[in-house]
């Protein structure tokens, strides 16, 4: 395994990641599941890693998030730790790890965190506001997720853009403003018109938002690993670009897609955006 001090790069810290944000240098994240393809996406120079529920499906053969259990995420999670160096890393707490109440968010948090997860993410907006206040006040940082929530799926009747009129676009900002009040250091924002993730990253500058299908006005990007290798079985979402048909390797694939991201060719408004 290699060390901090043999790949050159210190370790990636939330105090970093925002003063990244702060000079407009563009966030990277990728998700990795294991202590293989963390250590791949580590040295290739991703600033994050996400290990998150999709591993319901990439891994485990689910038709969705909603399967995944808690040991799984802390499995998976610690296992990504192990090959990890230097890069930031971000637990997924899976449907019904802390939907109940604040005590079962802080209990399911504080296993991700010690399987060696340095922040938690939740997702959906409202109700989360106090959960997401009770956890930062308890030293343990937050992720937010709004737009397409992937556990919420059937709920919201499938793999739909979010916030396309008025309405929609109205709720996701204010939700938004209430989760980083609530103390949310980081954002994803999915699948939503590129002009509401770039309000929402407007509306509130202090905070670090990641894009996935949301354009290019924010902070930062993240892909599936499997689906910018382009090894995800079946049609891929738009915003996907396929890094590997660039390279002549993974490393080379995700060493190009960090670079595009931080020199702004990725995404593509025309391309991969809505």
């Amino acid at each position: 395994m290699s060390t901090p001090a043999e790949t050159g790069r210190k370790p990636v810290t939330l105090h970093r990641l925002r003063e990244m944000h702060a000079q407009g240098e563009k966030v990277t994240m990728l998700t990795a599941y294991d202590a293989t393809f963390a250590r791949l996406v580590d040295d290739a120079g991703v600033d994050t890693i996400l290990v998150g529920d999709s591993l319901g499906m990439l891994v485990q053969g689910h038709g969705s998030t909603v399967p995944v259990s808690l040991d799984d995420m802390v499995y998976h999670t610690r296992c990504v730790a192990r090959g990890n160096r230097t890069a930031w890393v971000i637990g997924d707490l899976p449907f019904g790890s802390y939907q109940e109440n604040r005590e079962q968010a802080l209990r399911a948090s504080v296993a991700l965190m010690q399987a060696g997860a340095q922040m938690v993410k939740l997702e959906g907006g409202g109700w989360t506001a106090e959960t997401v206040h009770f956890l930062t006040e308890r030293g343990i940082p937050v992720c937010a997720h709004l737009g397409l929530t992937p556990q919420s799926v059937h709920a919201l009747g499938g793999y739909r853009i979010q916030g396309r009129d008025e309405a929609g676009a109205a709720t996701l900002r204010k939700h938004a403003t209430e989760l980083a009040q609530a103390g949310s250091a980081m954002m994803v924002l999915e699948l939503m018109p590129s002009a509401v993730a770039a309000q929402v990253q407007a509306d509130n500058p202090g905070m670090i938002t990641i894009g996935i299908g949301a354009g290019s006005g924010t902070a930062g990007q993240v892909l599936v690993l499997h689906d910018m290798l382009h090894v995800t079985r079946g049609k891929l979402p738009r915003f996907v670009r396929n890094f590997m048909a660039e390279g002549g390797s993974v490393e080379d694939a995700v060493r190009r897609y960090v670079a595009a991201v931080k020199d702004g060719s990725f995404p593509d408004e025309a391309l991969h955006a809505y």
